[in-house]
């Protein structure tokens, strides 16, 4: 059975359509690389209909060469367009869908898009497709799995060449660029996300923008970058400290933060196993750092422990004090805990974890 029809039965197993209607603006809705499995053009303004057993691309000439190139069996590709070539969306649309019940995703369509769809498509209703997309995405097939450790792999090996380039005075946005190039050179086809890189007290904002901060002795170097490879993402974080001052008192209380952010992380990936609440497993790393040190760091960390990770890097569910996410085996997550003191710095350390049967497993 190929890619596409094993994820087509995933989404309509339980859904309340009988087909679906994707559609792609300016920016790509990443449910249609998932169904799609297609790693090459942009895409932009194409529509995909899905039904349970086959799957209808409409695009223009920009895309349909690489369409034809990629695409699997189940799928027909024809250039159409609303006003310019080819046969007219509207009438492909009606042709296909009149008289269905079509789901769409909700949570991208902008409502423009949806207003001139529902015209030309003129189905019995239109269903939110989203929450079906959402589960049948939250537990990865083996070939995301394979994917997400390509792009794993290349992501720690930018990590391991990184040190290489640091050194007293360079900036954040000129280790950011090295690292971008490491994980290009090791194959990445694109960035996962604008890669992170804070030094010194700029450790302490998590989502910091590189800038031109300069590099100094006994500061933290923190990195989170992640490769994308084939549409799938990684997402890690390190953090380390350039050329300690081991004899200092500032360097002492830095290694301090790695020490309680190394063990919250240790220990919380021991929990994520099928069947634990992810609200659970935030708790305990939370009340660990809130604990340690008679409450030196309580409040300290100021996220979610972490986030499924698949084409999106935060692929729509979270592992926080407010989730109701129960996990199950095939899930990707993100376990990052951290510690942030403004005016200081920051800790964060992450890893992308395979949920297993009995514990979670490292990428």
């Amino acid at each position: 059975m190929g890619t596409i029809k094993k994820r087509l039965d995933k989404i309509f197993k339980n859904a309340d359509f009988e087909a679906l209607l994707l559609m792609n603006t300016g920016e790509a809705d990443s449910n249609f690389r998932y169904i799609s499995n297609l790693t090459s053009g942009m895409f932009e303004d194409s529509i995909l209909v899905a039904f349970p057993d086959k799957v209808r691309l409409l695009t223009s000439p920009l895309e349909y060469g690489d369409a034809m190139r990629e695409k699997e069996s189940i799928m027909e590709v024809t250039q159409a367009t609303s006003q310019y070539y080819g046969e007219r969306i509207p009438t492909i649309l009606e042709k296909l869908l009149r008289g269905k019940t079509v789901g769409i995703n909700a949570s991208f369509l902008p409502y423009a898009n949806y207003l001139n769809l529902k015209k030309a498509m003129k189905a019995k209703k239109i269903k939110d497709a989203s929450n079906a997309l959402l589960n049948a995405r939250s537990i990865k097939d083996n070939e995301e799995i394979r994917l997400m450790k390509k792009a794993v792999g290349m992501t720690k090996k930018a990590f391991e060449g990184i040190g290489a380039y640091l050194e007293a005075g360079v900036t954040e946005t000129y280790i950011a660029g090295k690292f971008n190039m490491l994980m290009s050179e090791r194959g990445a086809s694109d960035l996962a996300f604008k890669t992170i890189v804070a030094f010194g007290k700029n450790a302490a904002l998590p989502h910091h923008s590189p800038d031109g901060t300069r590099l100094k002795a006994n500061e933290f170097v923190l990195i989170d970058a992640g490769a994308k490879y084939m549409n799938y993402c990684a997402d890690m974080t390190r953090t380390v400290v350039f050329r300690p001052d081991t004899r200092g008192g500032k360097y002492r209380r830095m290694e301090e933060m790695v020490e309680v952010v190394r063990t919250a992380h240790d220990e919380s990936v021991k929990l994520m196993a099928d069947g634990a609440k992810a609200a659970e497993i935030h708790a305990f790393a939370e009340d660990y750092i809130n604990k340690f040190a008679n409450g030196r760091y309580k409040g300290r960390f100021i996220h979610s422990l972490g986030h499924s990770i698949g084409i999106d890097v935060h692929d729509g569910l979270r592992m926080g004090n407010a989730s109701k996410v129960v996990l199950k085996t095939g899930m990707v997550f993100s376990d990052e805990p951290g510690v942030y003191v403004p005016g200081f710095g920051g800790v964060r350390i992450e890893d992308d974890v395979l949920i297993g049967r009995k514990n979670g497993t490292f990428f």
